[in-house]
């Protein structure tokens, strides 16, 4: 699997036969403005909450890519009200699709749409697909109910929000990454604002020092797993 960073929890996972793409913001983020949204490929698009830093660009990407955005019901039906063509709603479960088998799991958090209206459930995803299987935390405080997931399939790797303030710090995301088994985490939700702002060497060792690798890639930057 490779997988981009576009910055801020947006990033791409591309398997053998798909492209999937998470939480896409990248338009109001001035940390990622060498990226151009329209330029990305997708054949699904994941969103994990309703919050504006996770959805900003799911319309015009699917719309232009003909990806299907899957998303919490309530998300779901809003982006299809912006005139999202192809909407797949969810709820905590599990669902199948040509990529594999998709798990929407626990996230603390909230979500609450642009315009103020109610966005469902928060969630995380469990991706299992034949190149490997990986967890995306979603925006979320630490929970022990990770620890289920880790239980469950075993992870190539495990993209965590690392920023703290709204979300798990690194601190919490080694426990999160102890939970769901996982050595190989990559860093999501950190540095765009002033509140996410990090220290990356203290956080890489935070990792190290559990036996793991913290990835902090450079929004562009690919890498395979």
């Amino acid at each position: 699997m490779n997988f981009t960073y576009y910055g801020h929890a947006c990033f791409a996972v591309e398997t053998a036969r798909h492209t999937l793409l998470f939480d896409p913001f990248i338009s109001g983020n001035p940390l990622a403005k060498d990226i151009d949204p329209q330029s990305l490929k997708a054949d699904f698009i994941l969103v994990s909450h309703g919050h504006q830093d996770h959805l900003a660009d799911a319309v015009a990407i699917a719309n232009r890519t003909g990806a299907t955005i899957i998303a919490a019901y309530e998300v779901a039906a809003w982006l299809a009200k912006q005139a999202a063509i192809k909407t797949h709603p969810i709820n905590h479960g599990t669902t199948r699709f040509d990529f594999g088998r998709l798990r929407f799991v626990n996230a603390i958090h909230s979500s609450s749409l642009p315009d103020g209206s109610y966005g469902g459930n928060p969630g995380g995803f469990v991706v299992e697909t034949p190149d490997g299987n990986f967890y995306y935390s979603g925006d979320t405080a630490l929970t022990k109910d990770m620890e289920l997931i880790g239980d469950a399939v075993p992870l190539t790797f495990a993209a965590l929000c690392i920023g703290g303030n709204y979300t798990m710090d690194a601190a919490d995301a080694v426990v999160a990454a102890e939970y769901a088994q996982c050595d190989e985490i990559v860093g999501v939700h950190y540095d765009t604002f002033p509140p996410i702002k990090i220290n990356h060497e203290v956080a890489r060792r935070k990792f190290q020092d559990a036996g793991k690798n913290l990835h902090l890639l450079n929004i562009g930057e690919s890498r395979k797993f």
